[in-house]
């Protein structure tokens, strides 16, 4: 309590703070057995929950084109980096799902390419891509993996001559060197740039464009439709106002000072708009 309301932690802070206290009094009670009424108090103890409705963080359109005119793709980094965002918004992935792809994830046969994502609870979901994500793909194949190694992670970093898989880190430094370079041209670029902002914008940009929310709940892979609905259908309070403006028309009382409620004694139009006739 004091961690929320003395020192300003969120309530997702007191309660990892809380988690760490109850992990030591478990392995101080697994090592004296006299401390266990001690963890049985400790754990007994309730996660707060967060009862805020908070709107997630996106970019729009105009946005994603300065970010991704950032890196040079002439040099090597350059290029992986430009595909890696590419492909993460493409597919709404999340960036550990996109270091976990491997080579033989990407499925460019047919007339639907598409990537195979492992999500949470190792299932998995096939994602369309883009005709113009799979001809940036097949240039960063043709650089990065000449071999054509199935069960090569598609993205990897070398050190010593030894190959491994990327890291996280690695990834949220240079979204965020590239989301800086990019405010700097674009003011509609966020400041803080994160990885998981790109799943976010897609997420977006999708529903904008009419997607129905139950499809971007399959598209994202989340296990309950309340996921997709408590983020992004309360999310973009300025598509709501214009969709308002759009449906509500110039003689409505809220655009004009004087009006007449000429269907005021219409019996039969009440019971149309109340759904009765």
């Amino acid at each position: 309590m004091w961690l929320e309301t003395e020192r300003g932690y969120s309530v997702s802070s007191r309660n990892q703070r809380m988690s760490a206290v109850k992990s030591f009094f478990r392995y101080a009670a697994e090592k004296d057995k006299t401390l266990m009424s001690l963890y049985l108090d400790v754990e007994a103890i309730p996660k707060k929950k967060d009862t805020r409705v908070r709107e997630i963080e996106f970019f729009s359109e105009p946005a994603l084109e300065a970010i991704l005119a950032q890196p040079d793709r002439d040099k090597k980094n350059g290029q992986r980096d430009l595909f890696f965002m590419i492909l993460m918004y493409d597919t709404g992935a999340r960036a550990q799902e996109m270091l976990d792809l491997r080579l033989g994830d990407i499925r460019l046969d047919g007339n639907s390419p598409y990537v195979i994502i492992t999500g949470k609870g190792n299932k998995t979901r096939h994602i369309p891509i883009m005709e113009k994500t799979g001809r940036h793909l097949e240039s960063y194949r043709r650089r990065f993996h000449a071999a054509g190694n199935p069960d090569g992670y598609l993205f990897y970093i070398d050190r010593k001559n030894i190959r491994s898989q990327m890291s996280i880190d690695n990834v949220e430094k240079f979204v965020a060197r590239y989301g800086r370079m990019a405010h700097e041209v674009s003011p509609d670029v966020p400041e803080h740039l994160y990885p998981h902002m790109w799943r976010h914008s897609r997420a977006m940009h999708l529903y904008r464009n009419g997607m129905p929310l139950p499809l971007v709940a399959e598209w994202f892979g989340h296990a309950r439709m309340d996921t997709t609905r408590k983020f992004y259908a309360n999310a973009d309070t300025s598509m709501k106002k214009e969709v308002i403006d759009k449906a509500t028309s110039d003689i409505n009382p809220l655009f004009s000072d004087e009006y007449d409620i000429d269907w005021e004694d219409d019996e039969e139009l009440l019971k149309k708009l109340y759904g009765l006739k």
